[in-house]
């Protein structure tokens, strides 16, 4: 079987379809609703999924504590995401290659929910908050930026079916493991 390639890239992009505050699970891809961009022939890859994640916040003072109102929200950028028709015609080849690009969605689900949980849950000084809680978005980002590099050299960007089922299993259980604790405030 050929093997399968795609790439997930961050681009900042105008968000198109967002999980907004609705935590309640991550978008579920469809080839013909969020795959709308021109593929890049030069790239080695079968597919991409443009994300991008956002935030904001509103702070108040108050008796020398800094609360925030968090914006947090993840866009699957859909005329920045493609697909290389020509190279999955294949329906297995499709099915599977759709799943590992679930699979990054997913892990931009968990970042949204821990970014969520991390931030507003510190205690900030009212003399640095706006660095801190830069400082702990950017900290947050990294960490998910390098756990999507992972999936993709550990599964061959979706062609090792037995680390695919493996990191499947990984992020579903941080999936749960996210909510439970978004749930319950830990």
């Amino acid at each position: 079987m050929k093997k399968i390639a795609c790439l997930l890239f961050a681009l900042t992009a105008l968000p198109f379809l967002s999980f907004k505050q609705d935590f309640s699970k991550p978008v579920q891809l469809d080839w013909d609703t969020h795959f709308k961009g021109n593929p890049d022939n030069n790239s080695p890859f079968y597919a991409l999924t443009a994300m991008t994640w956002r935030y904001s916040y509103n702070s108040t003072v108050y008796r020398n504590r800094v609360e925030i109102k968090l914006n947090n929200q993840v866009s699957i950028d859909k005329n920045r995401s493609w697909v290389k028709w020509d190279k999955i015609k294949n329906p297995e080849v499709r099915a599977s290659l759709l799943h590992h690009e679930q699979g990054h969605v997913n892990i931009q689900y968990i970042l949204l929910l821990e970014a969520d949980r991390v931030l507003k849950n510190r205690t900030y000084s009212v003399k640095n908050y706006k660095a801190q809680i830069s400082q702990l978005a950017n900290e947050i980002s990294n960490f998910f930026d390098t756990m999507q590099r992972n999936y993709d050299e550990e599964t061959e960007h979706g062609s090792n079916h037995k680390m695919q089922a493996r990191w499947d299993e990984i992020i579903e259980d941080k999936m749960n493991e996210s909510l439970e604790a978004l749930n319950t405030g830990k």
